[in-house]
């Protein structure tokens, strides 16, 4: 769905975007992480041909960008550094120029439908009829966002999609994206939230200093560690039982290098040591995206 080879942008002697193979494929929720500044932004102004890249090349659908922009952009919904709109129009009036703009004539009713279907979606009163400017952030967010569903587009390319909204708001537009994509949209979604990345995305790439330093699916990241935690009251028996194998030991509860849960526990409760909780440990995003853009020099 994308992909990118080499793409790279320089600004004088600044890589802002260093030399990133991203493989996006159909299906994906692609959480693509970094620090402001990461040159997450001018990744995806290159991909959707916003800016020209130094070197490399950029596909969407299989075809190359931005060779390809008037074929490839109609099937891309886009929300990129912030929404625009006309402050002295209505959210619906935005939508009805944005909608004619986008390509070939809609019948009126048909439009009319279509731009109360998606403001009902991102949260918006169809018949609220202030005026852009009267917005706050996060509903000019939810606008924005509305113009990128306008067209029930295959691939969203979003940037920041949850910025200026509250919690409600965010788990709003996260429940709406999930939706889409169980009925099949792929979504390439730019962020610094990992929680929300976390909860979200079935695939990660994290760019650190214009270099993708991380590219994986969260399946293989959510991975066990090989620690089990235990929470016992024995916890004396259990860490004599297990001597050599406990990593850590807290109130009532032990880490334990262990492969197999299940043999575990029976070693423990067969020599009568009381097994209240056992569960494997898995790393958190956070954990991972730190290792990852943890530079060599920070480390010592």
């Amino acid at each position: 769905m994308i992909r990118t080879r080499g793409l790279t942008k320089r600004y004088g002697q600044v890589r802002a975007v260093d030399g990133i193979d991203l493989d996006v494929r159909e299906g994906d929720v692609y959480g693509f992480l970094g620090a402001n500044g990461s040159g997450k932004t001018t990744t995806v102004r290159m991909l959707l041909g916003l800016v020209l890249a130094t070197d490399g090349e950029a596909e969407l659908f299989g075809e190359p960008m931005p060779r390809a922009a008037s074929s490839v952009l109609p099937r891309v919904g886009a929300l990129v550094e912030g929404p625009g709109a006309y402050p002295h129009l209505s959210g619906h009036a935005n939508l009805a120029l944005f909608d004619a703009a986008a390509g070939p004539k809609v019948k009126r009713r048909s439009r009319r439908a279509r731009i109360r279907e998606v403001l009902e979606q991102v949260g918006l009163d169809p018949v609220d009829e202030r005026p852009a400017k009267a917005y706050s952030l996060g509903m000019r967010q939810r606008l924005g966002l509305a113009a990128a569903l306008m067209r029930r587009p295959p691939l969203l390319v979003l940037d920041e999609p949850t910025n200026g909204l509250d919690p409600q708001g965010i788990r709003d537009i996260r429940e709406l994206l999930l939706g889409l994509n169980r009925s099949g949209t792929t979504i390439f979604l730019s962020s610094h939230l990992l929680a929300e990345i976390e909860q979200m995305s079935t695939r990660v790439g994290v760019l650190d200093r214009g270099r993708l330093v991380m590219q994986e699916d969260m399946s293989a990241l959510r991975t066990a560690t090989g620690l089990v935690r235990v929470r016992t009251p024995d916890i004396a028996a259990a860490i004599a039982l297990l001597d050599g194998r406990v990593e850590h030991r807290g109130v009532e509860m032990i880490l334990v290098r262990a492969h197999d849960s299940a043999a575990l526990n029976q070693r423990l409760v067969s020599a009568g040591v009381r097994v209240t909780e056992m569960s494997p440990v898995r790393r958190g995003l956070e954990e991972i995206v730190l290792a990852a853009t943890e530079s060599p020099e920070r480390k010592s």
